[in-house]
């Protein structure tokens, strides 16, 4: 401990148990000391072993156990040293269709990129025990080939999930499963460019991913700017259909006034409503979701990718009566139908209680996060503005000035700490800025992200 700082002990510590976990001194499946015997062999008080054993609980490396103690659960992977300068072709130039999988490649030490959860909290013993559980009870022909409209037990548990967290009534029949948001959008651009809609307001800022999915699909994409309210509904004259994220706007976070809403009944269009994670809230009470209102007129899509992991590749979309049955035909064409024994454990997982535990306790955990990027961005950044801190697993820091987000953030891969340059969101002249993810890193490494960004300011990043 003699090597310690300072008044960091415990953070000290965390790193150095971490350090143990990532080199195998500290296999996975191992028990750590109790934090009493640890304190008395370290010699510090108790509260830092138990501080540090918590940092590392929250970044999905340690859990408790009861009677078993904390054990190592995971282990961290070690990125490649970064080089000092960004790699090629990231942020060379406009962002192409890779872009993401580029910057996802990349390597970096700590990892702000938004749209990410917490994928060290994924509820692996439930999950576990809620497939064995599914398959005790399946038949030989439950193996065969399910509904393209997706397993009707999860039909009906997404039905009464979306009524008890986003105020949607919706009969199971309505409800198809999709491959995510990103299959969704495909499936929906299909369906609208056959119904003879050729193109999609989107929000502009707005999110470059989605942007690029229907451009894919061969939909105009015309902006829609978006203000302090949400997008501005005056805006949409001449467009036949948008595409809205009105719970938690991405990526300003701001939510879609009453107002704006109204004015939507009475625009007429078509709405696609992206409700990408609506349900991690810390501040303010649940936005009801449009599709709650204007059932006829909205196409309503949803998923666990921020709620569990994007690799679960589960999601749901609800569309009007007359979209109903071209869209069920598009998916059966497209993959005859996602894979039915993840649908029924996810089932499981929603039916029981288990996916609102979990929904429960990763909240607490991004609110802290959340909390701790904030005080960083307040300490280190000063003259920078923070939207969107109220719900999400993001949020959006603007700057004064001619700084280059681009230019900021190729100097921050280069530095290891990965983030969105704000501009990648917007198609008009927007203020430079950047989109910070909190809820995949630990408050370690939130803080000294948001310090190396603070020491390229410093040193004068312009565009």
């Amino acid at each position: 401990m003699g090597a310690a700082p300072p008044g960091g002990l415990a953070g000290w510590l965390a790193g150095r148990l971490r350090e143990a976990v990532a080199d195998g001194r500290l296999p996975v499946g191992g028990r750590l000391p109790a934090t009493r015997v640890l304190a008395a062999e370290l010699r510090v008080s108790r509260g830092v072993v138990t501080e540090a054993y918590q940092r590392l609980a929250e970044e999905g490396l340690v859990a408790g156990r009861g009677r078993s103690g904390t054990v190592v659960v995971a282990a961290p992977v070690a990125p490649p040293v970064p080089s000092g300068r960004a790699p090629s072709g990231v942020f060379d130039g406009p962002p192409g269709g890779d872009v993401f999988e580029a910057l996802r490649a990349a390597p970096a030490r700590i990892d702000l990129s938004p749209g990410v959860p917490d994928l060290g909290a994924f509820p692996r013993a439930a999950w576990l025990r809620a497939e064995r559980e599914v398959l005790a009870g399946l038949s030989a022909a439950d193996f065969g080939y399910g509904d393209p409209r997706g397993a009707p037990a999860l039909r009906v548990a997404v039905a009464r999930w979306l009524a008890r967290f986003r105020g949607i009534r919706a009969d199971p029949e309505e409800v198809v499963v999709v491959a995510g948001t990103a299959q969704a959008l495909g499936l929906l651009a299909r369906v609208l460019r056959e119904d003879g809609i050729g193109a999609v307001g989107v929000e502009d800022p707005g999110s470059l991913g989605v942007r690029q999915h229907l451009a894919d699909a061969g939909l105009a994409t015309p902006p829609v700017p978006v203000d302090g309210e949400g997008a501005r509904v005056s805006e949409l004259a001449g467009l036949e259909a948008v595409l809205l994220t009105p719970a938690h706007q991405f990526p300003t976070g701001v939510v879609l006034s009453g107002e704006r809403r109204r004015a939507l009944m009475r625009w007429g269009g078509l709405v696609i409503e992206d409700d990408y994670d609506a349900e991690h809230r810390y501040d303010r009470p649940p936005v009801p979701a449009l599709r709650s209102v204007l059932a006829e007129r909205v196409c309503y899509a949803g998923s666990v990718s921020k709620l569990l992991a994007p690799a679960l590749r589960t999601g749901w979309v609800l569309v009007p009566s007359r979209y109903r049955e071209a869209l069920v035909a598009a998916k059966r064409h497209a993959d005859l139908g996602n894979a039915v024994l993840p649908q029924l454990v996810l089932a499981r997982l929603m039916e029981s209680g288990r996916l609102e535990a979990h929904l429960r306790l990763v909240r607490r955990r991004h609110r802290r996060r959340r909390d701790r990027m904030v005080e960083a961005i307040h300490a280190a950044l000063p003259g920078a503005t923070v939207h969107g801190t109220a719900a999400g697993l993001h949020l959006t820091v603007t700057f004064d000035g001619d700084v280059g987000d681009v230019e900021l953030a190729a100097a921050a891969l280069a530095r290891g700490v990965k983030v969105h340059p704000l501009s990648w969101h917007a198609q008009r002249p927007f203020a430079p800025g950047l989109v910070l993810g909190y809820a995949a890193g630990g408050a370690t490494d939130i803080t000294e992200g948001i310090g190396v960004l603070a020491d390229l300011l410093k040193s004068g990043i312009r565009r």
